[in-house]
């Protein structure tokens, strides 16, 4: 009835809005009717408040509840004019969340809370290599351990299975697995980085083309070019990848922290061996997802165990095989020329970008010809009036399995995209705000944005000596945003960031505290990865494993967030990813502000040299 059922991309907002708002206000008009006519008055004496219907004249109530049923019966009536926005009670207003009770006290089910009678736990021993096999297994020092009641080979790898999670786990730890490591054994990040760099953008699809890029390069009064380098990134949510699965018959029974339904249930019906229609997939509460959850390798698994065992199964991951095993943001290559005029205007933009790209690597058979629009998302949709605009689009695929993290290609392209911007105006000596009011057209959303944080800013401040200021600018999934950072470097030459304005155009705002609170989320987020996180591949195998080794932001780190809406009735865009694009950017050009020195390749960690 409700078509694919997934959270992803920004859309639960944005694609609910007016179907929501057109159901509820149908309802509403079915639900006066039904009192007026249980009254026999004219349905325009009847009005609602807070799920209560009055008759104006007699002052006699009714609840919804108590009129619902004959509601029910009556026709459903279409074309009804919605509320505008100054009769709004429930929109536009910061209303407490009601899961925030049950998440405070524990009472909120997530994944890992599941509990089924006569559930046993399972713990995966996947190939330490890339694409490696299960070439062989000796399970007899695993069965040994307490606890433990069977080993069984499934896809990925060889799962053991216990009555706890401890005893699933030392049970692996004695597991003794024989690979077959494949082609995959000698993979590095350093061979990676070498295919992305030997790119060849001559053959390489135009996937824009304005003007003529080429002349205006040769004809420059001056050009820049940069190459900027992102990494490989896990996700790493808190709560790790987890399912639980029963199998009764021809039934299939799963509850899962994910992002994915229809696809879940699809992938569970084919691993059980049993009809779509016999699936039941319950989604519980998520310690985080940002895009892994949307891959659903790990139900696959854990229908596979519980196949296997007949047992209703949990199948947990540890924070090692999270980082180990996971989905990661793809790394890529981003190669600029820029031609500018006498002014220091730009007259050209040149991108040869050099990628993996996940729709492929989902199916390969899909993308013979090398092109992908979404890997290009956030490059080829350049907002700024530049005559002359190419993209271009090298596909390097790897063994190195990647899916989409929040705000997806836009986290590479809104980054390299706003510090070359700021390359632009530095070289051609223009205020980096005024630059690109000067190239945004007049009366765009986004530049909205701009104005306003020009505002609240107050830009350019003045600012003590060793601070710098940056800006950058982006549109994404409906949404438009300019941030706003303020940088100093520490004694040990470690930047900090102060203050982080951002100005976001979401049109409507829904609900203003929870879109507060994504921003600031989206900042952690953003800067963590800007700061400390790559994933890196060392003989077929992926390095990082904890936090550790793989470290986040930590709280002294945070910046103070400083969030403006633009609420407006223009058309409504989503929330969650839009405020991660600009905030790596406007920490770089603040950085450079401070210091002179420009980043090109991350995480800054291993590569900040002051």
């Amino acid at each position: 009835r409700f078509g694919n059922m997934g959270t992803g991309g920004s859309r639960s907002v944005r694609t609910s809005w007016d179907p929501v708002r057109k159901a509820g206000a149908a309802a509403r008009v079915m639900l006066l009717t039904a009192a007026s006519e249980k009254w026999k008055v004219p349905v325009g004496e009847c009005r609602t408040e807070k799920g209560i219907i009055t008759h104006a004249k007699t002052g006699e109530t009714f609840t919804f509840g108590e009129v619902a049923a004959h509601a029910a019966t009556l026709g459903v009536p279409s074309d009804i004019p919605l509320k505008p926005r100054d009769k709004r009670h429930i929109i536009g207003h910061s209303v407490p969340r009601k899961d925030t009770p049950d998440k405070v006290n524990g009472v909120a089910e997530f994944g890992l809370d599941v509990r089924l009678e006569g559930m046993l736990f399972a713990s995966v021993e996947r190939s330490p290599i890339l694409e490696g096999k299960v070439k062989s297994f000796d399970d007899s020092a695993a069965l040994a351990i307490p606890g433990v009641r069977q080993v069984v080979e499934i896809e990925t790898g060889v799962a053991v299975v216990a009555d706890h999670s401890w005893a699933a786990l030392e049970g692996r730890r004695a597991l003794r697995v024989e690979w077959d490591e494949g082609p995959r054994a000698t993979l590095d990040t350093a061979s990676i980085t070498k295919r992305f760099a030997d790119a060849d953008p001559a053959p390489a699809p135009v996937m824009r083309q304005d003007g003529d890029t080429e002349a205006a390069l040769a004809a420059a009064a001056r050009t820049v070019a940069a190459v900027y380098e992102l990494p490989y990134l896990s996700h790493s949510p808190m709560e790790t990848m987890n399912c639980t699965a029963r199998i009764t018959g021809d039934r299939c029974e799963v509850w899962a922290p994910i992002q994915s339904v229809t696809w879940g249930a699809g992938v569970a019906a084919q691993s059980a061996g049993v009809p779509r229609e016999n699936v039941t997939l319950q989604p519980t509460y998520a310690g985080g997802g940002f895009g892994r959850r949307l891959m659903v390798d790990y139900v696959a698994e854990t229908v596979q165990i519980a196949k296997a065992t007949g047992k209703p199964i949990q199948m947990f991951m540890t924070r090692e095989d999270n980082t180990r095993f996971g989905r990661y943001r793809p790394a890529s290559r981003h190669t600029f020329s820029a031609a500018l005029d006498g002014n220091g205007k730009p007259t050209a933009w040149d991108l040869h970008l050099a990628c993996p790209s996940i729709s492929a690597q989902l199916n390969p058979t899909g993308y013979d010809e090398g092109r992908d629009e979404g890997a290009v998302d956030g490059a080829a949709t350049l907002p700024y009036e530049i005559p002359n605009v190419r993209v271009k689009y090298s596909m390097v695929n790897t063994a190195v399995p990647t899916c989409w993290l929040r705000s997806v290609y836009n986290t590479q392209h809104g980054l390299a995209n706003e510090c070359f911007l700021d390359e632009i105006a530095r070289a051609g000596e223009q205020d980096p705000v005024q630059l690109r009011l000067d190239l945004l057209p007049e009366g765009s959303r986004l530049r909205g944005t701009l104005l306003r944080a020009q505002k609240e800013w107050n830009w350019p401040r003045r600012l003590k000596p060793g601070f710098g200021q940056g800006l950058a600018s982006h549109s994404c999934f409906g949404s438009h945003v300019t941030t706003m950072a303020t940088v100093s470097v520490d004694a040990e030459g470690w930047p900090v960031v102060h203050e982080v304005l951002t100005v976001v155009d979401c049109g409507p705002v829904v609900h203003p505290d929870g879109m507060v609170s994504q921003m600031e989320g989206v900042t952690a987020f953003a800067l963590s990865h800007l700061l400390y996180e790559e994933i890196t591949v060392e003989k077929g195998r992926v390095q990082q494993s904890n936090f550790d080794d793989y470290p986040i932001l930590r709280l002294k780190e945070m910046p103070e967030v400083r969030v403006v809406a633009i609420d407006s009735e223009e058309e409504i865009g989503g929330i969650g990813e839009p405020g991660y694009p600009p905030l790596g950017p406007a920490v770089l050009n603040a950085l450079y502000d401070a210091t002179g020195l420009r980043i090109r390749k991350l995480p800054l960690r291993g590569n900040l040299k002051i």
